[in-house]
């Protein structure tokens, strides 16, 4: 894989003012940390909560502050609960030891074993402490290889808890076909933006990667519909 960022832009959606930038351009690394801490949210209804009907455990980005993120997280738990009612969705996102560092996208399952393992804890948690609660899923950007990887790592009796998974921009979209190995596509969706080109195969940050926000509602509508 590659990880290209060569020019620097800004995001419109994260400043007004500013012109939007072509959707096959690429940004700058440097940039990415400031833009992704804006805005950022953290839910720890799972660990801290008590059980809902529904749990949606959430994987950020790649220097996303928060363990929910800005760019998507935050707006799929609001839009889930607007259509199932808050007092019936926890919303968890995962947190430490999961860092989501830059430098984590190169390792082989674009991601690193204890961001993996992070996220396999919730998983876990959400049996183990609510063995009644649904659980949807997702991930963003490198949010995305967590999840796809903790999947395909926990137990089958954890796995038939999970109902639905959305991905944003998924990093894995190309070597794993579109889909997470082994779990039912029809209980996935997957969003790649138009000129997002992490969804081909690469590492190449544009515009378009920042772009999810707007497909909140409409993955809260599926996940919703697999409850």
């Amino acid at each position: 894989m590659q990880f290209q960022v060569p020019a620097v832009l800004a995001l419109a959606a994260l400043a007004a003012a500013a012109p939007h930038p072509a959707a096959n351009n690429a940004i700058d690394a440097n940039e990415l940390p400031a833009i992704m801490a804006r805005q950022s949210a953290t839910s720890d209804e799972l660990k801290n909560g008590a059980c809902k009907e529904v749990t949606f455990i959430f994987a950020r980005g790649s220097t996303e502050s928060g363990n929910m993120g800005s760019i998507v997280g935050p707006q799929t738990c609001t839009a889930l609960k607007t259509i199932l009612g808050s007092d019936k969705v926890a919303c968890q996102g995962v947190g430490s030891p999961y860092a989501a560092t830059l430098a984590d996208n190169f390792l082989p399952k674009n991601t690193s074993p204890t961001a993996i393992g992070a996220a396999s804890t919730l998983f876990n948690l959400a049996h183990t402490k609510c063995p009644d609660t649904k659980v949807v899923t997702g991930g963003y950007s490198q949010g995305t290889a967590v999840v796809d990887n903790s999947i395909q790592e926990i137990d089958a009796a954890v796995v038939a808890q999970i109902k639905g998974v959305v991905l944003f921009g998924f990093t894995r979209n190309l070597q794993d076909g579109g889909r997470i190995p082994g779990y039912p596509t029809d209980q996935t969706k997957v969003f790649c933006a138009t000129g997002d080109l992490v969804c081909s195969g690469t590492l190449t940050i544009t515009p378009a990667h920042l772009t999810y926000g707007a497909d909140a509602s409409a993955a809260a509508q599926f996940l919703a519909s697999k409850v």
